[in-house]
């Protein structure tokens, strides 16, 4: 489903040694470790030169360079020695795990003692006297099956940092006005490493003017009726417009990318938009998500953002919604009440016009937009406003996270776990009902205190072990949560 937009992890692991222990305690580690990775699943290289000295340091990445290894586990089979394994992390271009070996017998603890677990301590002291950036999982020592399921962990971590490295934002602005929710300063993308590329919506309508006719057209109709089915194709004669669009979305994509390798948008959609183009995007922005390549609705950079990063995590559909209305209290007393735990105040709806991926959906749908139906067309029959994918969103676990830039291009950035009900809605949109624990006090002093936008990207599974990692190796000293009861935010008055 997630197509070339998302890396491929190709994972090294290199084994150290201090030259005072055996070399043969950490290469016979190393061998378990591989063993172990093979019982999960997981393929790696395994590097043969084993790290004693810098001139190891620089064979044993010259290896895994030719591997083609884009992401490395440096495994700390006895004490190590600090300098060679972490110079590791500085020459080699993608992400590196630390990990270290336990000792294995009580039986052996004279030639099969290898002190790895001193060995972690000096590693860590030498990775932040060079200012260097490494994943180390939470408790990082462990037997060859404990350190394999630290790899495990550690694998949707690297794709997603990966991903960033090779990312490429584009827009297509300017923001709504009235939506300063959606501001978006752009030196933060920088710092991270990320390009942004900010365009014009006359530049997009040029392109997509030019797409007219396209011999492609008719393919990605039929693929769009195949999806939809007859009950979701309430409009086929606005396929072609729409297949139109996608088309010059993936077009500017693949010719503007550049140096990079992977793209996500950040597109206007309103108020101009379905009067010149003829339709609303909302559709089409649901299918490329569903493809790897996330669409932020009305110019929302790092909404954009987010949804990448959770793509590459969960290799899925992501979708960004409003964090939108409260749920009734009639509707909580009659549906949710004594059948699911979850109080008034755990529970809101999330919705956005019709962006979220017909796979996410129950019984989605091609509808118009209320809204900009009575703005723009008075209430009548719809035309223009017609093109969003509409639906309650399939009940399951989802991961409400977002990665988001002050205005003093500081990055600070939220993780909820929760559900989606099987509740009906009611409603009109791209709407589910969603339940986090303790949401009202989250809302409260995270979301409002630390003056948070609307708009959360929404990952179909738990994924917040990794996107924590993820934001913590980049760097963003505030990661909120939502803390359970009885432990207090700063804000939040204990009486």
């Amino acid at each position: 489903m997630m197509g070339k937009n998302i890396p491929e992890v190709k994972l090294g692991i290199i084994a150290v040694s201090r030259d005072c222990f055996l070399i043969s305690l950490s290469e016979r580690r190393r061998a378990a470790l591989i063993e172990a990775c093979g019982k999960k699943g997981i393929s790696a290289f395994e590097a043969k030169t084993t790290v004693e000295n810098e001139v190891d340091m620089i064979k044993a990445v010259e290896e895994v360079n030719a591997a083609g290894c884009n992401a490395l586990v440096v495994f700390l089979g006895n004490f190590g020695p600090e300098t060679p394994e972490t110079l590791i992390a500085q020459r080699f271009a993608g992400p590196v795990m630390y990990a270290a070996a336990a000792e294995e017998t009580g039986k052996d603890l004279i030639g099969g003692r290898g002190d790895a677990y001193c060995g972690m301590l000096n590693c860590s002291y030498n990775l932040g006297l060079r200012k260097l950036k490494a994943v180390i999982p939470e408790y990082p020592v462990g037997t060859a099956d404990d350190i394999a399921s630290m790899v495990l962990d550690f694998i949707p971590v690297a794709r997603a940092l990966i991903g960033l490295a090779g990312l490429k934002i584009i827009s297509f602005g300017p923001r709504p006005q009235d939506f300063f929710a959606c501001n978006a300063p752009i030196k933060a993308l920088y710092d991270m490493g990320i390009e942004v590329q900010e365009n014009s919506e006359l530049d997009l309508l040029v392109a997509y003017k030019a797409h007219a006719g396209d011999k492609r057209i008719d393919d990605v109709v039929a693929d769009m009726a195949k999806e939809l089915g007859t009950d979701g194709n309430g409009y086929p004669d606005l396929l072609p417009r729409m297949a139109q669009f996608e088309l010059t979305l993936l077009d500017w994509a693949e010719q503007n990318k550049g140096a990079r390798e992977y793209v996500a948008f950040a597109n206007k959609c309103w108020p101009a938009f379905p009067t010149e183009f003829g339709f609303e995007p909302c559709y089409v922005n649901s299918r490329l998500a569903s493809r790897g390549i996330p669409v932020g609705c009305e110019v929302d950079i790092y909404g954009a953002l987010s949804e990448y990063i959770g793509a590459c995590i969960s290799q899925d559909a992501v979708t960004l919604l409003d964090i939108n209305n409260t749920v009734p209290a009639d509707l909580h007393a009659e549906e949710i009440k004594g059948k699911y735990d979850y109080a008034l105040t755990d529970t809101f709806m999330g919705f956005h016009c019709g962006n979220t991926p017909f796979c996410k959906l129950n019984g989605g749908a091609v509808k118009y937009q209320l809204i900009q139906n009575r703005l723009i067309e008075d209430g009548g029959e719809p035309d223009v406003t017609r093109g969003t994918l509409e639906g309650d969103i399939a009940p399951g676990k989802i991961t409400f996270f977002r990665l988001h830039s002050n205005a003093d291009t500081s990055l600070q950035a939220y993780v909820a776990q929760g559900e989606v009900l099987p509740v009906a809605t009611r409603s009109f949109g791209g709407i589910g009902i969603f339940a986090i624990p303790e949401m009202g006090r989250f809302y409260r002093h995270v979301l409002i205190a630390k003056h948070y936008p609307h708009h959360g990207a929404v990952a179909f599974s738990h994924i917040g072990k990794a996107l924590f990692t993820v934001f913590q190796y980049l760097g963003v000293e505030d990661i909120a949560f939502n803390q359970p009861a009885g432990m207090l935010y700063k804000t939040e008055n204990p009486f």
